[in-house]
């Protein structure tokens, strides 16, 4: 099996990996957009423009399977995706884990790009599963990029920011942008109290694999790299998570 995976940057390594983790043998591609980093202050248009790009590249590959590893591109460009690969190709998008997060009825931080914070699709995922918890919005300027360059000292400033500005009390913290997942540990350090955090990747994984036709082959573990639909290697900033190193460590030529 091949499956592919689009993102502007390193962020799709949490659900690449996860997909690894489940499946050793699959094959991966992964699509991602250092000429066009960041996505998330760009227009929508923009971002659906930058996402199907990537897209389009990583279906040149032959996946059976397209994860849009992306919270900002699902909001703006997963219908647009949808529209021109479904019903042949399998379009996974990424939704931040808001459901289980307030399952418990707490209070519940989102932790998002300023793009995402405040849209009108997270604000429907709120009234939606938001029940009966205390749902704050908090954005984080600035992290997605830190991670992306893997930056410790911008990374240390924007999580004690975002957790500064999380509300006392806070029981859940839902991680809204794939970006943050490779940096969890930093996240939960850094926060007060016994705080449960909440990401997509695992979620993401089980949804690819569910969307799989029955019949597809067994893959060979290998990972494909393209960097705006050029071949790339994977990028030395991702080889500073235990994702990056992961994915790097299984892969087979």
């Amino acid at each position: 099996m091949k499956i592919a995976l689009v993102d502007s940057g390193i962020g799709l390594l949490a659900a690449a990996a996860a997909i690894r983790r489940a499946r050793p043998d699959a094959d991966l591609v992964v699509s991602c957009d250092p000429d066009g980093m960041p996505w998330g202050p760009r227009t929508p248009e923009d971002i659906t423009a930058h996402a199907l790009a990537c897209a389009r590249a990583a279906v040149e590959h032959g996946p059976e399977a397209l994860v849009v590893a992306c919270n900002t591109a699902t909001v703006h460009a997963l219908a647009r995706l949808r529209a021109e690969f479904e019903p042949g190709l399998p379009v996974i998008g990424t939704v931040p884990a808001i459901k289980p997060a307030a399952a418990a009825g707490g209070v519940v931080a989102i932790w998002a790009t300023s793009r995402t914070t405040g849209s009108a699709y997270q604000r429907g995922l709120i009234a939606e599963f938001g029940g009966a918890a205390e749902v704050h919005e908090v954005a984080c300027p600035g992290m997605a990029e830190a991670v992306e360059r893997a930056d410790e000292a911008a990374i240390a400033a924007a999580v004690a920011s975002a957790a500064a500005r999380t509300p006392a009390g806070t029981t859940d913290v839902v991680l809204g942008c794939t970006h943050y997942e490779l940096i969890d540990d930093r996240i939960a350090a850094a926060l007060a109290g016994p705080v449960r955090l909440h990401a997509s990747a695992d979620a993401i994984a089980a949804q690819t694999l569910r969307r799989l036709d029955p019949g597809t082959p067994p893959g060979g573990g290998t990972l494909t790299v393209l960097h705006s639909g050029r071949p790339a290697a994977l990028q030395a900033e991702a080889l500073a998570y235990p994702q990056g190193a992961l994915l790097t460590a299984a892969a087979r030529v």
